[in-house]
């Protein structure tokens, strides 16, 4: 820090130009938005995913219902879906029945564990208001978990938008040093070196 400081005043180096008093600014810069613009970008990015998330869990909740379905037998080319081995619920698909919402009569193919593929086994499915299947609403722990990846991303997009700034302005700042370098060596002229000259 103490470099940095010395390098905003200007002091303490005769040697120390201009741009290297910016290229100290853009740093300590970068490093206040990292500090506190990443972390910030991060928690609003987080809220906003964690309110529209909220919302969706709301949303799914209303329109979908737990329906008892009962299996009918088995799907016909029925698939068998990869579960965990050691716990022995593998998925798969049979053809069960139950009601829709306004009493309506449906017949299709659900997915289910292992243990409720017998004609006859109940089985737990979620419809839509139309009484068709569709996938169980996202519970609240999993919107959270989604808000959370949702803020961390935004952290990284932000601290990689601000270094990538960094980059660009030292980048730009260099490149104005050397164009400043080549003309003080151009004056300078072709004998700078030579004993004698000036003389």
């Amino acid at each position: 820090m103490g470099a940095i400081r010395a390098v905003l005043r200007g002091r303490g180096n005769p040697l120390l130009r201009a741009t290297d008093r910016h290229e100290a600014w853009v740093t300590l810069g970068a490093l206040a938005l990292l500090a506190v613009g990443a972390p910030a970008a991060g928690w609003a990015g987080g809220a906003l995913a964690e309110a529209a998330l909220r919302q969706e869990v709301r949303v799914q909740h209303e329109e979908r219902r737990a329906v008892t379905a009962v299996v009918v037998g088995p799907a016909p080319e029925a698939r068998r879906f990869a579960g965990d081995p050691d716990d022995g619920s593998g998925r798969s698909t049979v053809v069960a029945a139950w009601r829709a919402p306004d009493g309506t009569a449906r017949t299709g193919e659900v997915t289910t564990g292992s243990r409720a593929r017998e004609p006859g086994a109940p089985v737990r499915i979620w419809t839509d208001g139309a009484g068709l299947p569709v996938r169980p609403p996202m519970d609240a722990e999993a919107a959270r978990t989604h808000a959370l990846s949702g803020g961390a991303g935004a952290f990284l997009l932000a601290a990689g938008c601000v270094e990538a700034g960094r980059r660009s302005a030292v980048g730009r700042l260099v490149r104005r040093r050397y164009a400043q370098w080549d003309r003080e060596w151009a004056e300078a002229g072709p004998d700078w070196g030579r004993a004698g000259t000036g003389s």
